[in-house]
């Protein structure tokens, strides 16, 4: 029965750092995964998603500048794309990533895991032997999420693809109809669409509904120019499929038939069979977890060891979020094990501060959505007395260095009482990059007379910066 300080079941991006975060501090670790070393991330979400997206990305803004579009003579070539994003997954090899693991001094165990008891972890390997693992002070769940194929009649049924197919796809289909109006849906939807897939996106609101009403909308406006049919404000009623394909039918009575139909209408944690009942937790529930990611619940009392960290705590589903709290996690874990104090105030080292109102997001449609911290909206909510500057990114110097055609949207969400930025979203071409800035101002609680001494270099787009505080009349 081998033993480890740390038992870590998951070894996507999550997984990884809290175990290594928890090796630097001198446990000993071992890394449970049943498919591949690196995780939902590096072969089926982030990665291969963004490799799909960047040609066009890099295309059309060449389309847009004199003397670059002269040289664009045609678009995208299809098969050098994917094989662009077969390399990027690595071919679906994770014989990298078993490397680092080797390097890094954690063990890895292939199989299925189950929670078998209080620190115990069976594990079924793939030629159906078990071992049983147990660790001297924690588990860390990092098994993240999957997705969640909704209940529509006759969708389960007509095999739906989900992200890892979207992603991974050998061949772009002739047609596609996209359910889901989030991020999945969004970026599906621009990568299919200059793949030359004819594509329907589907969406009971507008687009990206956790941001700003003008991401949504810009995003819109850009896959109608695209070429991408929008259906919003309706819901599919029922699906099937025959030798024509998939069809999709309405509730205001009209349907689509495509080749595929993408189900992008969110995810759910991937806790099923996995033994929570034997500590008195329910399979297929995500992980109630506190700021130090300890799970909520009876099995930790008086000797915390069960720990859920990514997607499978639903507190923000997001690599670099889930990352940050595997940070954390596996500080705490190693903390907790030798007996020091805990740093576990706001903003500690050992808590995952930033998951409440300060989480940052890139939607690599075209244009860039980006956001970090609350709508104006979700602060008005949370009872904040608030002042929403906003200003057309066309107006600023930057963006004329890019074309004359550039469109995109800037604003931030000020707490008026205590003058610090809480929430800022960016819209534009390339604007991801600029969202840390924010992101720093945001969990930096910067007061916003010390924020107009940021001076922004110019001609960048980060002149927004100044722009936005004129407006709000700081300066």
């Amino acid at each position: 029965m081998p033993t480890y300080d740390l038992i870590v079941i998951g070894a996507g991006p999550v997984g990884e750092n809290v175990a290594d975060y928890a090796h630097r501090e001198g446990m000993s670790t071992v890394i449970v995964e049943s498919q591949l070393v690196g995780g939902e991330c590096s072969y089926w979400a982030c990665m291969p998603s963004k490799a799909l997206l960047r040609p066009e990305a890099a295309r059309r803004a060449a389309l847009h500048v004199d003397g670059a579009k002269e040289a664009v003579t045609g678009g995208l070539d299809v098969a050098a794309v994917l094989k662009r994003r077969d390399a990027m997954v690595s071919n679906y090899d994770d014989s990298g990533q078993v490397s680092w693991l080797d390097s890094a001094g954690i063990d890895l165990v292939r199989g299925f895991a189950r929670i078998t008891g209080v620190k115990q972890v069976t594990v079924t390997q793939p030629d159906g032997a078990e071992t049983v693992l147990t660790a001297n002070h924690a588990v860390a769940v990092s098994t993240g999420s999957t997705a969640l194929v909704p209940d529509i009649p006759g969708l389960a049924e007509s095999s739906p693809w989900t992200s890892r197919e979207a992603t991974g796809a050998e061949q772009v289909p002739a047609s596609l109809v996209i359910i889901g109006g989030g991020v999945v849906g969004c970026e599906m939807a621009t990568a299919y669409t200059s793949l030359g897939c004819s594509v329907t996106l589907v969406a009971r609101g507008g687009l990206l509904g956790g941001m700003e009403a003008f991401a949504g909308e810009l995003v819109a406006d850009s896959l109608t120019e695209s070429g991408a049919t929008l259906k919003l404000g309706v819901s599919p009623t029922t699906v099937s499929r025959d030798d024509s394909g998939v069809t999709v039918q309405f509730d205001d009575g009209t349907s689509v038939t495509a080749e595929h139909v993408l189900a992008a209408t969110g995810r759910r944690p991937n806790t099923v069979d996995f033994g929570l009942a034997s500590v008195g937790l329910t399979d297929g529930e995500w992980l109630d977890v506190d700021d130090t990611l300890l799970v909520k619940a009876d099995t930790n009392d008086g000797d915390p060891w069960l720990y859920g960290v990514g997607d499978v705590n639903h507190r923000a589903l997001l690599t670099h979020q889930g990352k940050y709290q595997a940070r954390a996690a596996g500080r705490v874990i190693a903390a907790r094990a030798k007996g020091q104090t805990l740093d576990d105030g706001r903003w500690g080292r050992h808590v995952a501060t930033a998951d409440a109102r300060s989480v940052p997001q890139v939607t690599f449609t075209d244009p860039e959505a980006s956001a970090i911290g609350l709508t104006e909206q979700q602060a008005k909510d949370a009872g904040l007395t608030v002042r929403a500057p906003e200003y057309d990114l066309a107006a600023v110097s930057g963006s004329s260095v890019y074309d004359d055609s550039y469109v995109g949207r800037a604003k931030l969400v000020i707490d008026a009482e205590r003058d610090v930025v809480v929430g800022a979203t960016f819209v534009g071409r390339d604007i991801g990059e600029l969202l840390q800035s924010a992101t720093i101002a945001v969990v930096g609680e910067v007061p916003i007379q010390r924020l107009w001494h940021a001076v922004p270099s110019y001609p960048t787009i980060s002149e927004v910066w100044l722009r936005l505080l004129e407006t709000d009349g700081v300066a």
